[in-house]
């Protein structure tokens, strides 16, 4: 079977990142590194065997494939050009800026029969693949995801750029009707929050508290999760779980050290998997979303997190109509 024709348009970090995993997985032929940035194509293109190139528009005849890892204000219009044309696209998250763009996002990949994928690399998560068929009522979902400032990525606030991977986790996991959000945030380095906390109710009476910030000291991506027969603590840096169950009067601990993957790569492997299979993305609500987080993220999947990113965002600097 031929290997599937890619390229990565934007190969700042996390491109040049997609660049070196598909130079690697025999699946797929990168074809070119596109940058707006001259020296940035050429450095990825030389460094990964394939070709420079600093507009987008003259690969749309010449891929089947393609990673969109540029700022998230210019992900509708690039996506929107492929998706046109029929090309499958994975576009890092957010998926879009406002929840109207992916509406059009996902009317197209329909319309054209493209596949569109989203880059919730936290899915493929080696702890949370390793217990996620365990993890099936949760009652109270407890997060922290903090990283040290870096400048790339601010052009959104800390619920777009960090947490909304933990809201999609959480959605996944708690299949239910959202009935309350609360949530805070406060600007220190930028003019987006750097800082952030979300509680989150659902229907069922499960709870979420999320907390993301963008200006701590050290690194923490801890997901821990309360069920009425356990507890689940996964550490996402470390792929460290401790799993706590009440069995027979007392309190069992099994303690996981699970073997280090590479996320992303699992996820661009998943996305070419996808592509020869030709499955379509699911056309669900968020209601009644059944594929489990272990799947790659649809663009219906990642339309509903931004819809809820978007809804902790507005309550924090009290508008009404952010990101419609």
């Amino acid at each position: 079977m031929n290997p599937i024709k890619v390229a990565v348009v934007g190969v700042g970090h996390l491109g040049s990142i997609h660049a070196r995993i598909y130079s690697e997985l025999e699946s797929a032929q990168l074809v070119a590194a596109c940058d707006t940035q001259p020296d940035r194509a050429q450095a990825a293109a030389s460094q990964y065997g394939c070709r420079p190139e600093t507009d987008f528009r003259k690969l749309l005849a010449q891929v089947e494939a393609v990673s969109i890892a540029v700022p998230t204000q210019g992900h509708f219009p690039i996506a929107k050009e492929f998706l046109s044309r029929g090309i499958h696209t994975l576009v890092e998250k957010p998926i879009t800026s406002t929840v109207r763009e992916a509406d059009q996002l996902l009317r197209l990949a329909r319309r054209h029969r493209a596949l569109l994928q989203v880059g919730h690399v936290e899915r493929f998560n080696s702890a949370l693949r390793r217990v996620a068929d365990s993890l099936k009522d949760p009652r109270f979902i407890e997060v922290h995801r903090l990283a040290p400032f870096q400048p790339r990525g601010t052009e959104v606030g800390v619920v777009l750029d960090l947490m909304i991977h933990d809201i999609d986790i959480l959605l996944g996991l708690v299949r239910n009707r959202i009935r309350r959000i609360e949530a805070v945030g406060v600007k220190v380095l930028t003019p987006f929050e750097d800082i952030a906390n979300a509680r989150i109710t659902f229907a069922n009476g499960a709870v979420a508290n999320l907390t993301s910030s963008r200006i701590s000291k050290e690194a923490m991506r801890k997901f821990r999760i309360f069920q009425t027969d356990s507890y689940v603590s996964m550490d996402f840096l470390s792929s460290a779980v401790d799993i706590f169950r009440h069995q027979e009067g007392r309190i069992s601990h099994e303690a996981l050290t699970i073997p280090k993957e590479e996320p992303l790569k699992a996820e661009l492997a998943s996305f070419l998997d996808a592509i020869r299979g030709r499955r379509p993305p699911a056309v669900t609500g968020r209601e009644a979303v059944v594929r489990p987080p272990l799947a790659e993220a649809t663009g219906r999947e990642a339309r509903e997190a931004l819809a809820v990113a978007l809804k902790i965002t507005r309550l924090i600097h009290g508008v009404r109509h952010y990101g419609v």
